[in-house]
């Protein structure tokens, strides 16, 4: 496995490398989450390329940036172990050489949900989303499904402006005590995580709901009957979208998201699950 810095390194990697290219896009601090990525892209895959860049446009002017966790050593020696052949790890300077001007907008997707605590977020991630693409020319790209906003902004734009990529998604992996992996949860102390573990709980009480054939206004009123067992939670918000986030009609029934976010302490996190709503349960045969 070989690790580049820069473009001029990346594209002599890649030049006359036969086979089809997978690209997993990610900001380092690896977690078994971003490993089954890597897993993922392997089986579809006969070259695998790993981004690490932690993009300053995706953070807003008081989020963790300066902070975020950066181990660019640790992170190679996992990838090392789960097939990746190249991981690309520029500065800022080389995705970034000058401040950029044009840049990629998520429309509406990116104003509802997470771009009402997070404005500019979601068009921060298109934009180095859309860069990493053109650098790296992969065949598929793959996502992990605990960033769904993030999956259905990706989707859309690689279908709004035709970009030549197979997009991917890979469920959400989770720790034994059901907490979604994320590089955040290495802020948290013991008794921040046992408060974080509610979020899960509650998307599980809605899963079940819906699972028994639930209509939408019990689902979420299940997941928010637990959130409101736990005081420690800052709750951000908690919504039923279909699969693409809109507004869910009268008597929905299909495909549906479970979204939440919140705050322990001061870190942020987020977490879905996917439902089929109004689905006939065995009961009703």
């Amino acid at each position: 496995m070989r690790v580049v810095r820069t473009r001029a390194e990346l594209a002599g990697a890649l030049a006359g490398r036969p086979g089809r290219r997978a690209v997993v896009m990610t900001m380092g601090a690896l977690h078994d989450g971003h490993l089954s990525l890597v897993r993922a892209a392997r089986e579809v895959a006969d070259q695998v390329v790993v981004t690490i860049f932690v993009n300053p446009l995706q953070f807003g002017p008081t989020e963790d940036l300066e902070r975020y966790p950066r181990d660019l050593e640790g992170d190679a020696a996992k990838l090392a172990t789960v097939g990746a052949d190249l991981v690309f790890a520029p500065s800022v300077d080389e995705v970034y050489p000058r401040e950029p001007v044009v840049t990629v907008s998520a429309g509406l997707i990116g104003e509802v949900l997470e771009g009402e605590h997070r404005p500019g977020h979601l068009d921060g991630v298109l934009t180095v989303v859309c860069k990493l693409a053109h650098l790296v020319r992969p065949d598929v790209a793959l996502f992990g499904q605990k960033d769904a906003q993030q999956l259905v902004a990706v989707r859309r734009m690689v279908a709004d402006l035709d970009l030549d990529v197979q997009v991917l998604a890979v469920p959400t992996v989770r720790e034994p005590d059901g907490l979604a992996m994320s590089s955040r949860n290495a802020y948290l102390d013991a008794d921040q995580r046992a408060t974080a573990l509610v979020l899960s709980r509650a998307l599980a009480a809605g899963a079940t709901a819906a699972g028994r054939g639930a209509d939408a206004s019990t689902v979420a009123a299940a997941a928010t009957e637990v959130l409101a067992t736990e005081p420690g939670l800052e709750l951000d918000y908690l919504a039923l979208r279909d699969a693409e986030l809109g507004e869910l009609g009268a008597g929905y029934r299909g495909p549906a998201l479970l979204l939440v976010a919140g705050r322990v302490g001061a870190t942020r996190l987020i977490d879905n699950v996917v439902l089929d709503l109004g689905a006939t349960t065995s009961e009703e045969h």
